[in-house]
């Protein structure tokens, strides 16, 4: 058994007090100085260890000037003589069980962490080096590393944040210095790929026919096909991400009031979305296969979805969505091309684009965008992009009306050249019937 700890009760000194604040807690020293209380952890609970910290103390304690003074405090801080010491190679064991450490909603997402920060380690090249060296320069070099793998943005600018993350919650390690990833121009900018002629599109509503016709045949066969005809309907009637519709549970269907309560599993937002009546059909079929009311919707499918391996890493989503793309060849479209500049294909088509026609089609009704907000979730940036944008119909009247502005002969104009026509015409009930219409088109 170790050396019973000491305690004792506020004690003076020739200089100042020792004292706990709390029963088993550290001891503190309480002085004064130009009439001002100081406080100093002494950073142990044992009396005697505080005793001697306070006798290395007490000569400067003692001293008179300024400047001797300000050096006792800077010591008593640590932020001089003792300097936090942490190696690359040892920073993630202690990021990781850190409270203020990111708290991701996925497995996957807490791997990307741990996988980015020891690209970042492999690229220093010396897992010895200690956290407070490592500068701004540093994860500049990592940022311009990064720009030769031919990664999306979005992809460089998340690995940024979460490098960015790490030092921020290793800050005492860092000594003082600057958050070495925290400067905006390691960040790059979306324009940066506006060349790029790819992008993910939204389906048309022939398209989403040919999909349901698709799904109802026969003679196309997918993995758990029923379960996912169900997946579809709930992605073209809802604006679901993938894994919400996958992960759906009968507690959040409501039949009989025709509504879904959904929490996004991406953001964490309650929705709640009217069932429309080609889905209620689908959910009703759906209640075949149902066995509790906390079961899933589609539980053959979510099982696959949930597959991890032996680490723990979710591998079931990528095998869920290599069924739903397989879907969407049944009706020859091209799920994603290659581009230059990047290593991995642009996804062009795939489940995300029912949510794309989703905002699309509300768009061009002219749905309200607060009201599709409250369906998409708040923070779907995918309303930008439509709602910008007046459609297509509304773009062809205008330029429409600019067209007859300049020269185009209207349809009014056209009924007019018509009934001085008819003017010439005998006088036959055929002939009053033609007037007759095209009058009623010309008033107002």
């Amino acid at each position: 058994m170790g050396r019973k700890k000491k305690r004792m009760e506020q004690q003076k000194l020739p200089l100042g007090t020792i004292y706990q604040a709390k029963e088993g807690g550290n001891y503190y020293l309480r002085y004064q100085i130009n009439g001002r209380r100081k406080n100093v952890n002494l950073k142990t609970d044992d009396y005697d260890k505080a005793l001697e910290e306070y006798n290395r103390l007490l000569p400067t304690l003692q001293a008179t000037t300024v400047e001797v003074v300000a050096a006792h405090v800077k010591n008593a801080r640590q932020l001089a003589g003792r300097i936090m010491r942490l190696t690359l190679g040892n920073a993630w064991e202690k990021y990781s069980v850190s409270p203020d450490r990111a708290m991701p909603a996925t497995i996957h997402e807490q791997q990307s962490y741990q996988a980015t920060f020891q690209d970042f380690v492999d690229f220093i090249g010396d897992p010895l080096r200690e956290l407070h060296t490592i500068t701004y320069e540093d994860a500049l070099g990592f940022a311009k590393h990064m720009k030769t793998l031919h990664i999306a943005v979005d992809t460089h600018n998340r690995r940024v944040l979460r490098l960015r993350k790490i030092f921020n919650v290793l800050k005492e390690y860092c000594n003082g210095a600057e958050n070495p990833f925290g400067s905006k121009t390691l960040l790059r900018k979306p324009r940066e790929e506006q060349d790029i002629g790819a992008r993910r599109m939204s389906f048309t509503h022939e398209q989403e026919k040919a999909l349901m016709e698709a799904l109802e045949n026969p003679k196309f066969r997918v993995k758990n096909k029923q379960e996912i005809r169900v997946i579809y309907y709930l992605g073209l009637y809802t604006g679901q991400r993938l894994k919400d519709c996958v992960l759906l549970r009968w507690s959040k269907v409501n039949l009989s009031q025709k509504k879904i309560e959904c929490k996004q599993f991406k953001t964490g937002k309650e929705v709640t979305i009217p069932i429309a009546p080609q889905l209620l059909s689908v959910l009703n079929e759906a209640l075949a296969w149902k066995t509790d009311d906390y079961g899933y919707v589609c539980p053959t499918v979510a099982e696959r979805y949930n597959t991890a391996d032996a680490t723990g890493k979710n591998i079931g989503s990528g095998l869920v969505n290599i069924d739903v793309l397989r879907v969407l060849k049944w009706i020859g479209l091209k799920t994603s091309v290659k581009v230059e500049g990047r290593s991995r294909a642009v996804t062009i088509y795939g489940f995300h684009s029912l949510r794309h026609s989703f905002a699309s089609h509300c768009a061009e009704a002219g749905v309200p965008k607060a009201v599709v907000q409250s369906i998409l979730g708040d923070n779907c940036d995918i309303l930008d992009s439509y709602y910008t944008h007046i459609g297509e119909e509304a773009q062809q009247k205008a330029i429409a009306a600019i067209a007859g502005e300049v020269g185009v002969i209207t349809d009014k104009e056209k009924i007019k050249r018509t009934l001085q026509y008819l003017d010439t015409l005998p006088d036959t009930p055929e002939y009053k019937k033609i007037r007759e219409l095209l009058s009623c088109e010309t008033e107002g």
